[in-house]
């Protein structure tokens, strides 16, 4: 698979990550370990290295699974994981934090509720929260140090000059390598370059969520800083394997997102059809043809596919070896272009 550099670090990474957040089971509607490690040895031998996770993905679980997979592979890795979303705050950490929402380790609750066993997400990225939390997570990897270390998001009152400043002296102690953000404005990344060096830039960028494009991809593009995709194949919807009358389980997300229903599939899987000669002539799936197309836009340096079993984590890589010609990349941006849904 190829590689390309995250930011400025020196670090080169697979083009193609593994997005861990799936395995840790939460909104997914539970994770199966043994299942969840196979796929994640599948990516590694299909050429893969970087794997990016996050402390909320299951609540500590998906570092967990991700540690155990990488044991005696850690040298294969460039393990990206995050920061600043804490469910275990301590009064006085809460007084600079913001809450994020209210859930329970199964499901978000619903807008206006609040079910039995449910707690509060903050957001906090204090110097003391930090350092609590990259000891816990590279207890939980199994690690001494942490490849790309990400403030997950910034929406508390904590200000980005103690965030970076903090991330720098564990850079500078050897705890991370590089220094990423996420869900991040512009010019919320311009403060942090004040401060620091930032390396990565992860955000949600596909072919149906491109606000991106005009303002932190360009901005990526500019000042050499790698951008990470998340969602790029929108949970499974840019597979071109969902049909309108797919069913999800009890605490699976999906179940209630209107981009999921009937009407919206109908107009997502019309905008892929123009997409499946081209798939067809390179012989690859609708899934990886739309890794592809990500990783050819311009500023987008990885992207990060979710995959809970083998074949999808093995799928997923191989989209890091095809090469499109600039006339299938115009036909597949025109049928992205045509796209009305949500």
């Amino acid at each position: 698979m190829k590689s390309r550099p995250l930011g400025k670090s020196g670090i080169g990474a697979s083009v193609v990550g593994f997005g861990a957040w799936a395995i840790g089971g939460w909104t997914w509607g539970g994770t199966d370990e043994q299942e969840s490690i196979r796929a994640i040895h599948a990516f590694l031998d299909a050429g893969g290295s970087l794997i990016d996770t996050a402390p909320i993905y299951g609540f500590g679980r998906s570092e967990e699974i991700v540690g155990k997979a990488i044991a005696d592979r850690r040298d294969q890795v460039v393990l990206a994981t995050k920061c600043s979303m804490r469910w275990d705050l301590s009064e006085s950490q809460k007084k600079r934090a913001k809450m994020k929402f209210s859930t329970s380790e199964d499901m978000f609750d619903q807008p206006g509720s609040r079910s039995e066993g449910s707690f509060d997400v903050f957001i906090y990225a204090g110097a003391d929260g930090i350092r609590e939390e990259v000891e816990q997570s590279l207890k939980r990897l199994q690690t001494d140090v942490i490849d790309l270390y990400q403030t997950h998001w910034q929406d508390d009152d904590v200000a980005i000059e103690e965030k970076i400043s903090t991330l720098e002296d564990l850079r500078r102690e050897g705890k991370i390598r590089a220094i990423g953000v996420s869900n991040a404005s512009v010019e919320q990344i311009e403060t942090y370059q004040q401060f620091g060096q930032v390396d990565t830039d992860q955000e949600k960028y596909s072919m149906l969520d491109r606000a991106m494009e005009q303002s932190n991809l360009a901005k990526c593009d500019r000042d050499s800083i790698g951008f990470l995709a998340y969602s790029p194949l929108s949970q499974g919807l840019l597979t071109g394997k969902i049909q309108p009358d797919r069913e999800y389980p009890e605490g699976d997300q999906r179940r209630s997102k209107e981009r999921f229903q009937p009407d919206n599939v109908q107009k997502v899987n019309a905008m892929l059809d123009p997409m499946r000669p081209i798939a067809e002539k390179h012989q690859v799936s609708l899934a990886q043809l739309t890794i592809a197309w990500t990783l050819a836009q311009p500023g987008c340096s990885h992207v990060l596919a979710g995959a809970r079993n083998p074949q999808q984590a093995t799928d997923n890589a191989g989209a890091g070896e095809v090469e499109l010609s600039s006339d299938e990349l115009a036909t597949i941006t025109q049928a992205v272009h045509g796209y009305d849904g949500v």
